[in-house]
């Protein structure tokens, strides 16, 4: 082998030998697996400190509106003769309360009855007597002075039966909204007092929500109902108060 040669070959024996040792270290390090990474613990995770509550704030009011229910009732021989007595004093009764005012809106059939009338004896067959029709309608009254006066209109044109009577608010919007305003204030009061009995205090309110509001009204009057009842031509009614409330809940977060 000529000298020139065998001194390349040697050069680049050496050249491959020194570029593994170089590798080898590389090598070895990608394969070596990497070392655990130590999780970093959370921080601790504190809760806040809540007060909820609630409170009903409550307003009284006196009624302007009043819905009273009357009926005509009838008998006859056949279940046509009942209707057609009963047909003729329920319009009379409906002309004399457009006579006093009230407008045909305000004033609706609520119950309407046919019945056939028996007479039961011992040991025998019930036995057909006749007919009761009976015609119920609910009135209202937008003018609270003229309850009275309605009635006895009503009465003396053949209502001969009074079932009952309701007061309330033609609009209760204002009188709701002066029962939120009384729940509130009161929700503020009562969560500033826990939050110092407690030494802490308000930080900021969380949620707040109202429940359904609830009408008390006034006790109505009582059914009534005879043969030839005849109104006095004054006819007392007494409207009394209503009362109006309104309940909300809320959350408070507290902090020292």
């Amino acid at each position: 082998m000529p000298a020139s040669r065998a001194l390349m070959l040697k050069s680049f024996t050496a050249t491959v030998f020194a570029a593994g040792l170089m590798a080898a270290p590389f090598a070895m390090a990608q394969a070596a697996p990497a070392a655990p990474v130590a999780p970093v613990a959370p921080a601790a995770m504190v809760m806040p400190t809540t007060l909820s509550l609630s409170v009903t704030g409550e307003v009284s009011a006196a009624p302007d509106m009043a819905t009273v229910s009357f009926a005509v009732v009838t008998q006859g021989k056949t279940a046509s003769d009942a209707m057609k007595a009963n047909n003729v004093r329920m319009n009379a009764v409906i002309a004399s309360l457009k006579a006093a005012g009230i407008a045909a809106k305000d004033i609706q059939t609520s119950n309407l009855n046919l019945n056939p009338q028996y007479v039961y004896k011992d040991n025998l067959p019930p036995t057909l007597t006749g007919y009761e029709a009976r015609d119920q309608i609910t009135v209202r009254v937008n003018d609270l002075a003229q309850t009275g006066a309605v009635i006895d209109a009503v009465v003396k044109a053949g209502i001969n039966q009074i079932d009952s009577i309701g007061f309330g608010l033609k609009d209760d919007d204002a009188v709701l909204d002066q029962a939120r305003q009384k729940a509130v204030t009161s929700l503020n009061q009562r969560a500033n007092l826990y939050a110092s009995a407690t030494g802490l205090k308000i930080k900021r309110l969380l949620s707040l929500e109202e429940g359904a509001s609830s009408y008390q009204p006034p006790v109505p009057m009582m059914a009534m109902r005879s043969k030839g009842f005849i109104a006095d031509t004054s006819t007392p009614v007494s409207a009394g108060e209503l009362k109006e409330s309104v309940t909300i809940t809320a959350t408070f977060e507290l902090e020292k």
